[in-house]
């Protein structure tokens, strides 16, 4: 059968390239130095990427929808050893080891472990004959999501592990989990947090044990929940003690960017900084005094949604999100009518990648998340970052195009 490039999703394909072609040219203001009248070469470097993000769009969008079924596992197998290669052989900056050094390009087996996890998950919860609810099914799905968010982890990057459980959670709910069995399985990361202090930990074990008798999950789950909870809670003090200096420091200033505001909160202050002085209408392409003038770091990856900002003002970031909104919103549409289950979550879980990396981003640059490293898609410099997003719009458009396939 012949493949109809015209019975493509266009008007999603078209959102990601706007997007994609925003973000080089924020590139270009990012590293635009006013004394000189001249920008770093990294925008080049991103539209070289774009290109290269294109053709691997138009190759992912051509695969048979049978044969990237048939390559889930052995695919997702790859991911879990270069995610162990890495820590072994990869390129360390900054005390990371996340790349593979491939002359002068880098390549973060991460972001591979992102997609194969789509795929892995995908494909076992389409196929398997298990219910949502059967401990089993989330158990080895649980399994398949933690183990790549483990090696991350010992990276150590905590976004991208994030990523994985992001993932995780939100195929469980489409796969048909009903919403208060997936409050109850993820309910012991709230008592994690809850156990900072005495007082919320037993308002909240006095709430969770409401819900459980009101839910009636079974006499063992619920057990099985509320032990893990104290457990959890128990282990609090030690879990934060053994977390690295600069984990604590970001968690603190997360809650109180003033307490270090020369070092850990510096960049959510210039960021909070950048985004206000832009205004209604912003100061103008190129007229930013934070980013120009260099006060506000990682400029051209990480905080590109604050040269927006402070550049375009509110109405630019308006623009932006409706775009991503859009994009969104198309995904959504996507996964619904698609009649394979596999498909269906194959285009769930792309687009939940996608919306988790720009959710956190965004509110990262105004102070509502903390800061993770995780880039907005499409717009944040790097090529692995734009690879990814391509082949996530290329899945989601592949799910669109066998949509009557089952």
């Amino acid at each position: 059968m012949r493949f109809e490039f015209r019975n493509l999703d266009w008007k999603l394909i078209l959102s990601a390239l706007l997007l994609s072609l925003i973000g080089v040219v924020m590139i270009y203001s990012a590293q635009y130095d006013p004394a000189t009248g001249a920008s770093l070469n990294n925008y080049i470097k991103q539209i070289i990427w774009l290109v290269v993000a294109l053709i691997i769009f138009a190759f992912v969008a051509r695969i048979p929808l049978r044969i990237l079924d048939l390559a889930a596992y052995p695919f997702f197998a790859i991911s879990l050893l270069l995610l162990i290669l890495v820590l072994v052989i990869g390129e360390t900056r900054m005390g990371a080891s996340r790349w593979f050094a491939l002359g002068p390009l880098s390549l973060g087996p991460s972001d591979i472990a992102k997609l194969a996890l789509v795929l892995a998950l995908s494909r076992y919860l389409a196929h398997t004959k298990l219910p949502p609810e059967s401990k089993r099914r989330l158990a080895f799905s649980a399994l398949m999501a933690g183990v790549p968010a483990m090696f991350i982890m010992k990276q150590p990057d905590l976004g991208t592990s994030l990523v994985c459980i992001a993932v995780l959670a939100s195929l469980w709910f489409w796969a048909g989990l009903s919403p208060y069995y997936l409050a109850l399985v993820f309910s012991p990361f709230v008592s994690l947090i809850a156990a900072f202090h005495w007082v919320t930990w037993i308002i909240y074990l006095v709430i969770l044990i409401l819900f459980v008798l009101l839910l009636r999950p079974g006499l063992l789950f619920a057990f099985v929940v509320v032990t893990i909870n104290l457990g959890f809670g128990v282990i609090t003090p030690f879990v934060w003690n053994h977390l690295a200096d600069y984990q604590k420091l970001r968690a603190l200033t997360f809650l109180d960017p003033g307490r270090d505001p020369k070092k850990a909160g510096y960049q959510i202050i210039q960021s909070k900084i950048a985004i206000g002085s832009g205004g209604l209408l912003g100061k103008g392409y190129l007229g930013g005094s934070q980013s120009q003038l260099k006060f506000l770091p990682e400029r051209h990856t990480d905080f590109i949604f604050s040269v927006i900002g402070e550049e375009f003002g509110f109405w630019g970031t308006t623009i932006v999100i409706l775009i991503f909104g859009y994009l969104f919103y198309r995904g959504i549409r996507i996964a619904a009518r698609c009649r394979s289950r596999f498909a269906s979550n194959l285009a769930w879980g792309a687009l939940t990648i996608l919306f988790f990396q720009f959710y956190v981003n965004v509110g990262m640059t105004f102070g509502l998340m903390p800061v993770t490293g995780l880039p907005l898609p499409f717009i944040s410099y790097g090529g692995t970052s734009l690879l990814l997003s391509w082949s996530l719009i290329g899945i989601i458009v592949l799910a669109d195009y066998n949509r009557t396939e089952y």
